[in-house]
């Protein structure tokens, strides 16, 4: 599927991919180290009778990453810009991982145009929290980076990225996403071609990682700042989903998220499932979705 190209009021060059025609609009929010085409799965499962759209967050894919992002909800605005430039008033929208983060901030900045949401594995609401490490390489928790250049030189959760990413190393890339994301299922040789090369584009992997630990939509600290209470905001219905083997995000940030958002929340969860259910169960999570955004 090609890509197609459009350009926010606030001049980002997005790209995305669109299939399909109807009265109901998908909005498909990817995560950190990816892109639109890791929602291919899916979009091979969507009947052609609704609208779905994927794009390339800013500095991710082939998008363009004139202008830095400081937090989660500036990609939430470029969503609504986008979403502004295709004329599109509502959608449902669905965030994977960092891309569940993206979709909170849009509900809750602009819960008009949020039909439904659906949370992938999502980072929970508090952020994702990079801490400091010892000697070893163990978690000092509580102690957090003072600013994005100083997380950069974190030795385990950002420095064999960045590396990859900077040296195009397909091979050690290919190596992380196997032993975190593929912990169930692998995907095709020609889907992990594609993906992995698209993983090898982002270009913002620090301020996504900075934005991540600095998210915080609760009324509580989360050992980087104090919290927005914006996920008091949401309105919309959301459905979560999880895979019982996902050693990315633990069951305790989507059960906060759940907790958060109780009386609008349902949740399901995948006993053997990864970070990927567009991997690991592809066909369940698409009828869950359809079935949901259905209701």
């Amino acid at each position: 599927m090609e890509k197609r190209e459009i350009v926010l009021s606030n001049g980002e060059v997005i790209k995305y991919l669109e299939q399909g025609q109807g009265e109901k609009t998908i909005i498909l929010i990817h995560g950190n180290f990816s892109s639109s085409q890791h929602f291919s799965p899916f979009f091979e499962r969507c009947p052609k009778d609704i609208k779905v759209l994927a794009p390339d967050l800013r500095g991710y894919g082939d998008s363009s990453y004139y202008r830095r992002i400081s937090s989660l909800s500036d990609f939430a605005q470029d969503i609504y810009l986008f979403m502004k430039e295709k004329d599109i008033k509502k959608a449902f929208i669905v965030g994977w991982s960092l891309g569940g983060g993206v979709a909170l901030e849009l509900a809750a900045a602009h819960p008009k145009a949020v039909e439904k949401m659906v949370l992938i594995n999502s980072t929970t609401h508090r952020g994702y929290p990079i801490f400091k490490k010892d000697k070893n390489g163990g978690f000092l928790v509580g102690q957090t980076y003072e600013s994005p250049e100083a997380l950069a030189k974190d030795p385990i959760q950002v420095v064999p990225l960045l590396e990859a990413q900077k040296n195009k190393n397909f091979d050690v890339m290919s190596y992380i996403f196997d032993k975190t994301i593929y912990t169930v299922k692998k995907p095709t040789k020609e889907q992990n071609e594609l993906w992995i090369n698209e993983s090898l584009k982002q270009r913002n992997l620090i301020d996504a990682d900075w934005a991540l630990a600095n998210l915080n939509m609760s009324d509580q600290h989360n050992f980087y700042n104090a919290g927005t209470q914006n996920i008091n905001k949401i309105k919309c219905p959301i459905l979560h989903t999880w895979g019982k083997k996902d050693i990315v995000v633990p069951e305790y940030m989507v059960l906060e998220n759940v907790k958060a958002l109780e009386k609008i929340s349902k949740l399901v969860v995948y006993e053997d499932c990864g970070h990927s259910p567009l991997v690991d169960v592809p066909d369940q999570l698409t009828k869950n979705i359809l079935e949901f955004i259905n209701e």
